[in-house]
């Protein structure tokens, strides 16, 4: 059994551990609430965005004059997954390294690939390994906002429309709750066709100021600069739950060993006092026996 010393140092480390953990549950708290707000506000004017641009396109002649929506042969493919610059938060990270290792497996096995990294965990994942690596979004997160989002959207954008990528895809964590966060692979480029959009609209007679195609070239990319910060801000609302609920259970976890440990320190003391109590009595019955 472990000595009083020894015991005494572990107790003394966890409880260091424990009140680093609940500090850092409360502050992801704070910053879950604030991302949270963002995200909630994000949401309906993207919808009512992406809505409107399918009303459009469904009410003429689709999206075959869209220079985004254009299809071709698959040979290109850029990646964007979107990661945390910091860990301790549950498998956050490493779901999304995963979804993109997956995907390349099953959907881009043969296909030349270049990874766009958002986030520093995304960045030391996939630098190590032989994709193409465009790095100068990777710290994205040191300073989110709708510009420097806007950026790495329009680098995806105007690469596309050079010919450079035939598909970009999105890996990034959709935002549920606290505790739920789900791993979303989504293709950015070319834009998919709403067909639900077009069956609700087919029968509508648009009137367009000042004209569909200025609308649809205005539109479309302030579209998909939206839907590109929209994920980035699911994944960073994502983050701080995942690191809430990685830290709360983690000064669960702490609580339990902190009851383990005093008690292994009570019978250690126990016994110690026992064996001190014994050793007198015996001195006292061996100068009694003199």
């Amino acid at each position: 059994m472990a000595n009083l010393k020894e015991v005494k140092e572990r107790i003394n480390s966890v409880v260091s551990t424990q009140q680093i953990t609940k500090a850092m549950k409360m502050v992801s708290a704070a910053k879950l609430r604030r991302a949270q707000d963002k995200i909630t506000q994000m949401r309906p004017y993207s919808q009512k965005l992406t809505q409107i641009l399918n009303n459009v396109s469904a009410a003429s002649d689709g999206a075959a004059d869209i220079v985004f929506a254009e299809k071709r042969e698959v040979k290109n493919v850029l990646i964007i997954p979107v990661t945390s610059d910091k860990g301790l938060c549950g498998a956050f990270n490493t779901n999304i390294i995963k979804a993109v290792n997956l995907a390349i497996a099953r959907q881009f096995a043969d296909k030349d690939i270049t990874i766009l990294p958002i986030g520093k965990k995304a960045f030391e994942a996939f630098k190590k390994r032989d994709f193409k690596l465009v790095s100068e979004f990777s710290q994205l997160f040191h300073e989110l906002t709708f510009d420097n989002a806007r950026n790495a959207a329009e680098f995806a954008m105007n690469a596309f429309i050079a010919g450079e990528y035939d598909q970009v895809v999105l890996v990034f964590n959709e935002f549920k709750n606290v505790a739920t966060q789900e791993v979303v692979v989504e293709q950015f480029l070319p834009m998919s066709k709403d067909d639900s959009a077009e069956e609700k609209t087919a029968e509508t007679d648009y009137i367009l100021e000042p004209s569909r195609a200025y609308i649809i070239e205005e539109l479309v990319p302030t579209s998909l600069k939206i839907q590109f910060y929209k994920a980035v801000l699911e994944s960073n609302a994502s983050e701080h739950g995942a690191r809430m609920t990685a830290m709360d259970k983690a000064t669960d976890n702490a609580g339990e060993l902190l009851k383990e440990l005093r008690l292994m320190y009570n019978r250690t003391r126990q016994a110690a006092i026992t064996n001190e109590i014994l050793e007198i009595v015996s001195g006292a019955n061996a100068l009694g026996g003199k």
